[in-house]
């Protein structure tokens, strides 16, 4: 109340300035004297003009200050709601919470973890070109006495603005608190503005992969503590991901813009993520195509033994680098006890033996004979209902739901009267003779021989 009384009385004050100011302009008009058969001399238009000017520059300064006042209290009309992307949480979630946290802060604790707090807002300038083409969703705060100050995005960036300032170079530390983002919130689906993170780092120069291991380790503990069910634990290495872009034809100045379309791969399909690497971003069709090719496989250390053998990402010095640190990585991962119990163990829902692919287009009708030639052999197979799927999404398939072999016909195989066999889990192909491949899927899939 009282800072709208202080803004009603400079309304009152900045009102009477123009008021006084116009009645000046009026007594002056009025008094001047007029030349005889000429019209006011230059130095009395230019003193009118400047009035003139001064009440416009008054009259901005009043509508300005009215604008601030707003209308009167008694009439306003507003629903009480929470800002966009906020909500309020009743006691009962906060007491889920609680208990959340506590489970996580014991586990971070149990790992030998210290915690820091920092402030909610930072220097515009320590926040600003950290976070790429997220940058945009930074809230920036009005100017409080000279410094530009933004409310944090995350907690990593205040984390490395606290290690420097402290000038600290080891540190196991934890920090649970809340970020903003000026983001279109999408509610039904978690997305806020205003949300928790909760951060765990071990800062410090150590052996590879050694720290890395312990985290995940620490993540998966805490994931089975809360009970959630199963979960998948995604992991990747920046130089895996640099030196595939430069294979596959990547120009250096579009590798950040392209990594943040591959980051979406997780919410959206392949097709958009394309069609906007090309659409949006300019990247050339066929380069988009190649990156398709890595970014859809998924795996765990047996992906990561065929990235290694892969001709061309094994001749990148970044990728192989990345490559060999994540083979080390699940190592410590085995040692831990946490390593590809969900991405290696599937629990299949069908008892298909064999997928019947093909390798290029035009060839459903001979994908159709071979399943047909199959189903009456007794073999539990199956093929995608498309004319022309690729490759690598029948191959995906089979990964996806656990199908161990799959038979793949190309121009060649039907020129040579031979399938080629392929183990999902292995990745080894060997090409079959057509007579002899349904012996051959009984034998490697432990089905009887019928001997006739």
């Amino acid at each position: 109340m009282a800072e709208r009384a202080a803004l009603e009385e400079l309304v009152r004050l900045q009102g009477e300035r123009v008021r006084g100011l116009k009645q000046q302009k009026a007594s002056a008009e009025q008094v001047r004297p007029r030349r005889q058969g000429r019209g006011q001399s230059k130095a009395e238009e230019d003193r009118a003009g400047v009035v003139c000017t001064e009440i416009e520059e008054e009259v901005a300064k009043l509508l300005k200050l009215k604008a601030q006042l707003g209308p009167d209290e008694g009439k306003q009309k507003f629903v009480l709601k929470t800002p966009k992307g906020t909500r309020d949480y009743s006691p009962r979630q906060m007491a889920v919470r609680e208990k959340v946290f506590e489970v996580i802060i014991s586990c971070f604790k149990r790992h030998g973890a210290e915690v820091i707090d920092t402030p909610v807002f930072e220097l515009k300038e320590t926040l600003t070109g950290k976070y790429g083409e997220d940058s945009k969703l930074i809230y920036d705060l009005k100017d409080q006495g000279g410094e530009l100050l933004s409310l944090r995005y995350d907690l990593t960036v205040p984390f490395a603005r606290y290690l420097a300032m402290n000038k600290l170079t080891n540190i196991k530390r934890y920090h649970i608190a809340k970020v903003y983002r000026r983001d279109n919130p999408a509610m039904t689906r978690g997305r806020y503005r205003e949300f928790y993170q909760c951060d765990f780092d071990i800062a410090g120069q150590f052996d590879p992969m050694i720290p890395d291991a312990e985290c995940l380790k620490i993540m998966c503990e805490i994931l089975s503590s809360l009970q959630i069910g199963d979960f998948l634990v995604k992991v990747n290495d920046r130089r895996i991901l640099d030196g595939m872009f430069a294979i596959c034809g990547v120009p250096d100045s579009k590798f950040r813009t392209i990594c943040s379309s591959v980051d979406k791969l997780d919410k959206v399909s392949w097709e958009e993520v394309k069609n906007e690497m090309v659409g949006e971003k300019g990247l050339a069709p066929e380069v988009a195509d190649h990156i398709g090719d890595y970014v859809q496989q998924h795996g765990g250390v047996s992906l990561v033994k065929q990235l290694l053998q892969d001709p061309k990402l094994s001749q990148n010095k970044q990728a192989l680098e990345g490559l060999g640190d994540l083979k080390l990585l699940f190592e410590y991962l085995t040692l831990f006890g946490i390593a590809d119990k969900a991405l290696e163990e599937k629990v299949r829902t069908t008892e298909t033996q064999v997928l019947v692919a093909s390798a290029q287009k035009k060839l459903l009708e001979e994908r159709l004979k071979l399943v047909s030639e199959l189903w009456d052999a007794g073999i539990k197979a199956e093929l995608l209902y498309k004319k022309n799927p690729k490759l690598l999404n029948q191959l995906q398939y089979c990964e996806e739901t656990g199908i161990p072999l799959v038979a793949i016909i190309g121009e060649q195989e039907l020129k040579d009267g031979v399938i080629k066999l392929r183990s999902v889990a292995s990745r080894e192909e060997v090409d079959i003779r057509r007579e002899d491949l349904v012996e051959e899927i009984k034998r490697r899939t432990n089905q009887p021989i019928c001997i006739c």
